[in-house]
């Protein structure tokens, strides 16, 4: 099928995308000028700006899934503003384009909630998640909490916190929805979102289906 990628020359893209193409997809990948070749071999690089929707929106080839993989890099609480000017902007842009294109399937990756930290993260990654239901675009929105992969892997030291948690009854709903996920497992569950659309208008994938995405792979 085709896919077009935004966000493709990330940590979770460039992955994401040499999946994509090993399984015989049509990969179109939106990147900044210049930027071309970052994205790995075989991907169509589309040339925009992911935060203005014109753009690139001509360019979303009708019919196509669209993976939504824009964001701020390394978040943490003091980046409030860039959630919203980056992360919340480009999906508004994404779905803007994705509404023009007819596309047939959005998948967002958005963020585990509730969480008793990193609020303004949630708060924009919640409005991405509101225009994507807006929008009457199939969706799949996919919510990790930490990603664990290369550059990525401090919180390593918190999994016998976590299995700790998930034997007290009080902790255990919040350990497992905000349970760390490696990057194989998010780019496996994005692989099974892109290739079984939902059969309902916004399917929902947490971190026991994306660690369920990995197991089955």
């Amino acid at each position: 099928m085709i896919v077009f990628v935004t966000g493709g020359t990330g940590y979770i893209g460039r992955p994401l995308i040499d999946a994509l193409l090993a399984r015989g997809h049509d990969v179109h990948a939106l990147v900044r000028p210049g930027s071309e070749g970052k994205l790995p071999r075989g991907a169509v690089p589309v040339r925009g700006n992911a935060l203005d929707a014109e753009t690139f929106a001509s360019k979303v080839p009708e019919g196509a899934t669209v993976v939504h993989l824009v964001g701020t890099p390394h978040p943490n609480p003091a980046k409030a503003a860039e959630f919203r000017r980056v992360d919340l902007a480009s999906i508004q842009a994404t779905v803007a384009a994705a509404v023009r294109a007819r596309v047939r399937h959005l998948v967002y990756v958005s963020v585990a909630h509730p969480a008793p930290v990193m609020k303004a993260y949630i708060a924009a990654r919640q409005e991405g998640e509101a225009a994507v239901r807006a929008s009457g675009v199939p969706a799949t929105i996919v919510r990790p909490w930490y990603v664990l992969g290369p550059g990525h892997r401090w919180p390593y030291l918190l999994v016998p916190v976590y299995a700790v948690l998930r034997h007290i009854a009080a902790t255990r709903e919040g350990a497992r929805r905000l349970a760390l996920v490696t990057r194989g497992a998010m780019v496996a569950a994005l692989l099974r979102a892109v290739e079984e659309p939902p059969a309902e208008a916004v399917r929902v994938l947490g971190v026991p289906e994306i660690q369920r995405s990995a197991a089955s792979t």
